[in-house]
């Protein structure tokens, strides 16, 4: 009996992790179960009154599906192999499951959401479960999870971590569908949209072909590969901003003509939070700093290898010493640590430069860290002492390219360690509120959304639903027409989903927040998600938002905006008539606001003077002031749309 003991709890993994207690499985298709055994062992799979029976392969891996089974439970799902090992996971339900996933809107938990003591205090709820996914990155697509997952009861012990979105989303739709709904929480601050996707989707997307071999390339040598980036990196400082070779910020050139080189200033002495300087424009600066300073080494010193480090950092930084880079590190207020190879160094004046990248919050060289050294192998530590000097990136280059391996602003790299290991799990749909982080490179997210629709597809079936949180509205309202970033992701998610018949959106323009890139309101984010999927996945008969534009023609002196999916008609609230709409020529700039009027389902716009219209933009900034609504108490959501003649 003890050996028989032993054995069993020698082999967690007979049952993929995914398979544990408390766990919802989807109903009303055949269900895939998945582990590892002994190779060439039979393994016998049970539930309930169902059986299947697979063989482990070479590498151990075995795989059986069930039969398809009504929503209910609860069930024990059992492995049993031929040597003896068994393994079960009780108290199973069947119903529908969700995977939620998406960047920190997605991830802010119920603790963190409004009105959160009595969320928590109400919470309990035997037919929802979620199983939360831990951060974890990979160059390669992994077959496992990387850290130990458990599903869990929403309970009040239990819940003040979930998702707040994904929780809620549950509750509300719950009472609809009267069945067992389970959630698996796959989420990453700050993450870009790429990392979600595997390398085959990206390469399909076009225009990644050059990273994705860097990232095959740091599977296997990471040295090779920063050394790779740093020449993508470079080639795009020279692009982007027209410095010829050897003119570059990072170039070796003599001491005497660094210093007196006007464009960089003295930085701070104590360095730190670029916005606590008190340097006109940094106060609310996110972008990218160079930063400077030299390190005077005898010959004894500048001999042998040793490793730099600058301390804490934040957000992203490449490093060079004497011209030759050092490396590219990713991490909020992180220590950064670079071997230096012999014949790097040189005696007298060392010049080290970084530049150091951040797209939220504070920025630079932080205090608190490690200490800023060059440490040498005979354990010599010789201080960064001297100043240190600074020069603003002009905002109009842009951000820096990511490395294809980090984690939030990379390649494929949350895909394959968070969703590839999901394997062939059933899931009924996918929540997906994500953008913020690809705001500045809108242009990209319409293809990239597409495509990462129908890779999850490929995954997890073609059948798959999504819903897909739309951005809402952040930062300072406009006082003229202008190009947005946070507009033109929200344009590519609605014509995503407008082109997608299993997809829904859930317009949130008017429940965001100026100042708050994480709202708390995540409870009506969940009632819109609840009512997209219940028009999407269960076929009920409201609209899955609320009213869309559909066309914009012109007639009789005036454009004319036509909504479908308008309940009892369109109103304008706070004025007799609605604001927001724009009408643009074909140009970039040409924007200008329009009046119109309410007439049933249309909006009709006077054209300004001087204007000859082509476009119709409404609710087009980061933060617009939205006044359409229909009689259901949602919005209009914000669109773009060309004028027919």
């Amino acid at each position: 009996m003890l050996l028989a003991a032993g054995a069993q709890a020698q082999s967690p993994s007979l049952l993929n992790p995914m398979f544990q207690d408390h766990g919802v499985l989807q109903r009303d298709r055949p269900i895939t179960v998945w582990g590892h055994a002994a190779s060439g062992e039979v393994v016998t799979v049970t539930l309930g009154s169902a059986s299947a029976r697979a063989t482990a392969d070479a590498a151990g891996r075995w795989s059986t599906v069930l039969p398809a089974m009504n929503a209910g439970g609860p069930w024990v799902l059992t492995a049993q192999g031929g040597s003896g090992v068994r393994q079960s996971a009780g108290d199973i339900l069947v119903g529908d499951v969700f995977l939620c996933s998406g960047q920190s809107n997605m991830e802010l938990n119920v603790q963190g959401a409004s009105d959160s003591w009595n969320e928590i205090h109400r919470s309990t709820n035997d037919a929802i479960r979620l199983l939360n996914v831990a951060h974890a990155n990979s160059p390669t697509p992994l077959p496992a999870l990387k850290d130990p997952v458990a599903w869990k009861v929403a309970a009040p012990a239990t819940v003040a971590e979930w998702s707040a979105a994904c929780f809620f989303f549950a509750r509300e739709l719950g009472p609809s569908i009267g069945i067992p709904i389970g959630l698996v929480q796959a989420t990453w601050g700050g993450s870009n949209i790429r990392p979600w996707m595997s390398a085959a989707a990206l390469q399909a997307v076009g225009g990644y072909d050059r990273s994705l071999q860097i990232l095959t390339l740091y599977a296997r040598d990471e040295n090779a590969a920063q050394k790779q980036f740093a020449a993508q990196w470079e080639e795009w400082w020279r692009g982007a901003s027209g410095d010829r070779v050897g003119a570059e910020p990072w170039s070796l050139r003599p001491p005497a003509e660094l210093r007196a080189a006007g464009d960089w200033r003295a930085a701070p002495p104590a360095l730190g939070d670029w916005r606590t300087w008190g340097v006109a424009g940094l106060a609310d600066f996110t972008g990218s700093i160079w930063f400077r300073t030299t390190l005077s080494l005898t010959a004894a010193q500048a001999s042998s290898a040793a490793s730099l480090s600058l301390g804490a950092l934040n957000q992203v930084d490449e490093s060079w010493i004497n011209g030759r880079a050092l490396g590219n590190t990713f991490g909020y207020g992180t220590d950064r640590k670079y071997s230096i190879t012999r014949g790097m160094l040189h005696a007298g004046e060392n010049v080290l430069v970084v530049n150091v990248s951040s797209t939220y919050g504070g920025g630079g060289l932080l205090n608190g860290g490690a200490p800023r050294v060059l440490q040498r192998t005979d354990g010599e530590a010789i201080p960064l002492s001297a100043p240190w000097q600074f020069r603003i990136v002009p905002p109009a280059i842009g951000y820096p390219p990511r490395t294809p391996w980090e984690s939030v602003g990379g390649l494929a790299t949350l895909y394959n360690a968070m969703i590839a290991p999901l394997g062939a799990y059933g899931f009924r749909g996918a929540l997906w509120y994500q953008g913020e982080s690809n705001t500045g490179e809108a242009q990209t997210y319409q293809a990239l959304l597409i495509g990462m629709m129908a890779d999850w597809r490929r995954q997890f079936g073609p059948d798959l639903a999504f819903l897909i949180v739309q951005l809402p509205n952040f930062g300072t309202p406009p006082a003229t027409p202008a190009e947005s970033g946070w507009a033109t992701v929200r344009e590519a998610q609605r014509l995503a989903v407008a082109g997608d018949p299993h997809a829904g959106l859930a317009v949130t323009i008017d429940i965001g927040e100026a100042h708050n890139l994480h709202p708390g309101n995540k409870q009506d984010v969940a009632k819109r998600l609840a009512r997209a999927a219940g028009h999407v996945i269960y076929g009920q008969a409201f609209a899955p938002s609320a009213a869309t534009a559909r066309r914009a023609i012109r007639r009789s002196g005036r454009i004319v905006v036509e909504f479908a999916d308008v309940e009892r008609g369109l109103v304008a609230y706070s004025h007799n008539t609605p604001i927001g709409f724009e009408l643009c020529a074909d140009a970039a700039d040409t924007c200008r606001f329009a009046d119109g009027s309410i007439d049933g389902t249309r909006v009709m716009l006077s054209i300004p003077n001087g204007v000859a219209p082509t476009r119709v933009r409404y609710c087009w900034a980061d933060s617009p002031i939205c006044t359409l609504y229909d009689f259901s108490g949602l919005p209009a959501g914000p669109f773009e749309l060309h004028i027919i003649e």
